[in-house]
């Protein structure tokens, strides 16, 4: 039978090679689709870095807008399918921007037939979160339903196009796209073969409710204004490198690992008639260490692993403090949309804020978001058994989607499939120094997701057998 099979597919890969003209693709606007329709199809022409494509626009219902990209010649046989960041709700968000990041250009220059969605949506931005309210079905599809939607829907587009199925299929995503790889791994543990999953945000109402509330509370004086502020994100990074870049033997300006740098800045407590651009105040400390310590109860019990990383100082503007001028604190648009219309069974709406969010009852009110959004569940040894292979990867100094959380699904999935040693076989952990949620921003010495390329070393797992010892981009 495996002979058979793969006699099948040279047959389906000697015809996948041929090009296919313009008429091939726009009549795939006419296929018939079960659940959804076609709302266009037109050949974009080859770029610099991408080849021509079949772009075919389509809709599987209610409302999960899918882009699918299929080679116009030289397809590889396979299939690549992108996440979506933040609330999603903008269809083909990152193919519009430089990045690799829960874009389809990574599998459509290597001839792979790609696709992605705006997970079941559109909204303004993503941070956008108003499209949730008293909408169940959209956040179903937003929290699993989306990815195998769109891989349905692609599926059916190849077969159209090309005569015949994808022989593998890959997903990769970053951030929430992250959380779908997750969410790809446990609810359809045989839909991909390979997975690339970027600073997931698995646990959405632990992270961006809980842990995002605690600390915007921290930064949040009695009379509602903002304590810490734009302008001393240098200061602190200053001392917290002096401390801890050489605790690794070597001073690099990356700090390899933030568990241990002991981070103390009692030293920069103002004194009197010092400059207060040169130090810190009392209570610009005590947010500090609320930050560094993460969210607790009355009964000090941690209710999301760890803080704040040491090292992610440089990036906090765009994350915690904002950039004086308007811009950033992205932490705040996102724990006040999600708070406002998708962790609770009853939506509070727009007139919640982060500062009503009770840290005695509220994590345990949100458990119907945690079923639907959440991929942090250990246990997928339903994937490993389909023989899938997975590469995660975070940045240490990510200061809004806590590293520490990585770290943990790690340790815990490797107790369920009986030690690392056995979990090595399907999965491969990569912590980054230095690089900020998702590479966006560059950190000490440029690093940044340009830096890095999972793709390549997955490839030779899948194809090869060959695990994966760096994701490292070549220079």
């Amino acid at each position: 039978m495996r002979t058979l099979f793969l006699a099948a597919g040279v047959v389906i890969l000697a015809g996948s090679a041929q090009a296919r003209d313009a008429a091939e693709c726009e009549a795939i606007h006419n296929t018939a689709l079960s659940g959804g329709f076609v709302s266009s199809a037109r050949v974009v022409e080859a770029s610099d870095t991408l080849p021509a494509y079949c772009e075919i626009r389509a809709t599987a219902l209610p409302a999960i807008s899918i882009e699918v990209r299929l080679p116009m010649e030289n397809w590889n046989g396979k299939y690549y399918q992108a996440g979506c960041g933040g609330f999603c709700g903008i269809l083909g968000r990152a193919d519009a921007a430089a990045g690799w990041v829960n874009a389809m250009k990574p599998g459509l220059m290597r001839g792979y037939a790609t696709a992605t969605s705006d997970s079941g949506h559109h909204a303004l931005s993503v941070v956008d979160a108003g499209w949730a309210d008293s909408n169940p079905h959209a956040e179903r599809d937003w929290g699993w339903r989306s990815i195998g939607e769109t891989h349905r829907v692609a599926q059916v587009m190849i077969e159209r196009f090309y005569g015949g199925g994808s022989e593998q299929a890959i997903f990769q995503g970053c951030s929430t796209g992250g959380r779908m790889a997750h969410v790809a791994a446990l609810r359809y543990p045989e839909m991909f073969d390979g997975i690339i999953s970027g600073a997931p945000a698995m646990d959405y109402p632990g992270l961006v409710a809980t842990k995002a509330s605690w600390m915007m509370q921290a930064n949040t004086a009695p009379d509602g204004s903002q304590i810490l502020k734009p302008g001393k994100e240098k200061l602190i990074g200053d001392s917290v490198m002096a401390a801890c870049d050489g605790l690794d033997g070597a001073e690099d300006g990356l700090i390899s690992d933030p568990r241990a740098c002991p981070v103390d800045l009692a030293a920069l407590q103002c004194q009197a008639g010092q400059s207060p651009d040169s130090c810190l105040t009392p209570d610009e400390l005590g947010v500090l260490a609320k930050w560094r310590q993460g969210p607790v109860n009355k009964a000090g019990e941690q209710l999301y692993p760890g803080g704040i990383p040491a090292g992610s100082e440089p990036f906090w503007w765009l994350w915690l403090t904002g950039d004086g001028k308007g811009g950033g604190r992205l932490v705040n648009a996102f724990t006040t949309g999600f708070g406002a219309y998708m962790a609770f069974p009853e939506d509070p709406g727009a007139s919640w804020s982060p500062t009503d969010f009770d840290f005695e009852t509220d994590p345990a009110r949100m458990g119907q978001a945690a079923a639907m959004y959440n991929g942090d569940d250990p246990d997928i040894s339903a994937f490993r058994e389909a023989g899938g292979k997975m590469i995660v990867w975070h940045g240490w100094a990510d200061a809004i989607v806590t590293p520490f959380k990585t770290v943990e699904w790690y340790e815990k999935a490797a107790e369920v499939a009986g030690g690392e040693d056995t979990l090595k076989e399907n999965v491969a952990l990569f912590m980054v120094p230095g690089l900020d949620h998702c590479g966006i921003l560059p950190g000490p010495g440029g690093i940044s997701q340009a830096s890095l390329d999972p793709m390549t070393p997955l490839e030779a797992w899948l194809n090869e057998g060959v695990r994966p010892e760096s994701i490292r981009a070549a220079e």
